[in-house]
């Protein structure tokens, strides 16, 4: 059977796992969520936006004769994440999670663990400091809580409005590198960093530049999400497309 791929996208991996799948000639639609406005170019096909719920995405996958579901979303992302789980299991396809392992603290790291990004905000209280918010744009909101803060905010596209009193706004794509956010970091005085646990590589610059300054970082965990299959590279998700590897591997 010819797989149909329906690749949920947004992340470096995603876009590793498209040029693949475009060099290989599979036929795969990449699945946006819309967020940022100006998306980088695709080696696939696009669709944007959400999928109206599970219901929505089960539709979809049986509309588009979709064989096989790869999920390369951003670790946080785990609304869409659980529905994939959900749609795939109500039509019995199968689903592979391109993960990328999360960042540990070291012995040099000074980490304090929240659940969430409620719980990231609610870490800042007290005195005004210079926080480096390395956090999307959807996640601002929780911190006009704290607006004593002077905020570093880097983003993928320059904001409309700001919730935030005091902010000064960096508008760039990564993948960042060390240099690079030792420079940021140092020229705007920070002294605490606020990050999601992403891990990969391309969002790490900045944990390393807190390491080696002796700042604090507040991390954010990462969300629970229902257990699926899972591969670590693209050669490993090309295998189990293929069938070299058994689905529930």
């Amino acid at each position: 059977m010819t797989p149909t791929v329906l690749l949920l996208g947004g992340t470096t991996e995603a876009m590793q796992m498209g040029k693949a799948l475009a060099a290989q000639g599979v036929r795969a639609t990449i699945s946006l969520a819309g967020r940022v406005k100006t998306p980088a170019d695709q080696p696939l096909p696009v669709r944007v936006g959400g999928f109206g719920g599970v219901d929505g995405l089960v539709d979809y996958l049986g509309s588009q004769g979709v064989t096989h579901v790869i999920d390369a979303t951003h670790p946080f992302a785990a609304q869409m994440s659980a529905n994939a789980v959900s749609a795939c299991d109500a039509l019995d396809l199968p689903l592979l999670a391109l993960t990328r392992a999360p960042w540990q603290a070291g012995a040099q790291d000074r980490w304090t663990h929240v659940r969430d990004v409620e719980g990231a905000a609610a870490a800042l209280a007290g005195p005004a400091r210079r926080v480096f918010l390395a956090l999307g744009r959807m996640n601002l909101p929780a911190f006009a809580a704290q607006p004593q803060h002077d905020y570093l905010l880097r983003l993928v596209d320059a904001p409309e409005g700001l919730p935030l009193p005091k902010a000064q706004v960096v508008v760039d794509r990564g993948p960042f590198d060390l240099e690079g956010d030792l420079a940021l970091m140092r020229a705007h005085g920070t002294d605490l960093v606020v990050s999601k646990n992403a891990g990969g590589t391309g969002a790490q610059a900045k944990i390393i530049a807190a390491r080696q300054l002796g700042l604090p970082v507040v991390m954010i965990d990462r969300p629970a999400i229902p257990p699926r299959t899972e591969a670590h590279s693209v050669q490993e998700a090309l295998d189990w497309l293929h069938g070299v590897t058994a689905r529930g591997v």
